[in-house]
């Protein structure tokens, strides 16, 4: 079995958006109930991540931005119409930029080994000069850039399965040659970004892939863009490492989208991926992002969680056919998108 880790750290409870803020401290406190019904807490290992320092930060966002984030220690405010911040926010967003770094430092060291940073708050829509839709800071981005400074890495794939774009991300990438961006996403909804004709520029051209579904799709045409698109990419493109932007909200019952993948559309869509990183000894570590039904994420993010540590997925079984979207999507980014030697 793999060594699997959990990145935790008490700050992530008292990161207090207030009463019925979707992205509340509950959702941990539910992942953690699921975690311990299934005795998984008494068998992973609870890693502690540090802070990120400012010189992280200053890799993805700019240092008058970081300053004025860092000005709301101790106290609360309003950053933005959504995202807000309690006296304990500034310290818990680096500590969860932190788990990023510390996680990939882990899984680089030891191939077998992976990771869940279950932080808050989240980061994808945070943009280098902007909070946004919950974020402070884009977890996933430091951490990707982290890998590429610190360790040499040249192939960084993000995949983003979360209901809404990665705007944060994307941009944080689109015109570099070191990180491959990939999201599905419903659309229309918050934030209104990644269009499928947005691949990338410069550089980074040809590295950014954006599938945006219209409301009311699931587990046909994930599961179609997971072996269409994504296990061709990952052959081709080889990354050096996957980090996942693991939200849970285009789950058929959560609050905030109109999508409708099930418990065992999200465990099929990660079995895909993860049986192909396990065979190519790829490392990949998972950031949490959305997910605001408490009963959804207290049984899927665990029942991956053990998915992954059992080496245990269901079959992909036979792909049921995927709406026109899905498949029209694929087919355009299957001859923009891919690996060529910089």
């Amino acid at each position: 079995m793999p060594d699997v880790f959990l990145s935790r750290h008490p700050l992530f409870l008292e990161h207090d958006t207030g009463p019925g803020h979707p992205e509340c401290a509950d959702r941990l406190r539910a992942i953690d109930a699921g975690l311990r019904e299934r005795g998984l807490l008494d068998e992973l290992e609870d890693r502690r991540p540090p802070q990120a320092m400012k010189a992280d930060l200053l890799r993805v966002h700019d240092a008058d931005y970081i300053d004025s984030v860092l000005a709301w220690r101790n106290r609360s405010g309003a950053l933005d119409a959504d995202t807000v911040v309690s006296p304990a926010s500034v310290e818990a967003s680096l500590h969860a930029a932190g788990a990023l770094i510390d996680g990939i430092d882990a899984v680089l060291d030891n191939p077998r080994r992976t990771g869940f940073c279950l932080v808050r708050p989240p980061g994808h829509h945070a943009e280098r000069d902007r909070a946004m839709g919950f974020c402070l800071f884009n977890n996933v981005a430091v951490g990707a850039a982290h890998a590429v400074a610190k360790h040499g890495l040249r192939r960084v794939l993000i995949f983003d399965p979360d209901v809404h774009h990665g705007n944060g991300t994307q941009n944080a990438f689109y015109r570099r040659g070191d990180v491959f961006y990939v999201s599905i996403h419903q659309s229309p909804l918050f934030p209104g970004t990644g269009r499928l004709d947005e691949t990338g520029a410069g550089e980074g051209a040809g590295r950014n892939a954006n599938v945006p579904l219209p409301a009311g799709l699931g587990d046909p045409e994930y599961l179609h863009i997971t072996e269409n698109l994504l296990l061709p990419l990952i052959a081709e493109y080889r990354p050096e490492l996957v980090l996942f932007s693991a939200g849970f909200d285009a789950h058929l019952r959560d609050p905030l989208a109109q999508m409708e993948v099930t418990d065992d559309g999200f465990l099929r869509m990660y079995g895909m991926i993860v049986s192909t990183l396990s065979a190519r000894g790829i490392p990949f570590l998972c950031t949490l992002e959305g997910g605001y039904s408490l009963d959804v994420i207290r049984e899927t993010v665990p029942a991956l969680i053990e998915s992954v540590f059992r080496e245990r997925f269901p079959e992909p079984g036979r792909l049921e056919p995927a709406h026109e979207s899905a498949r029209a999507a694929v087919t355009f980014l299957s001859g923009r998108t891919g690996n060529r030697e910089r």
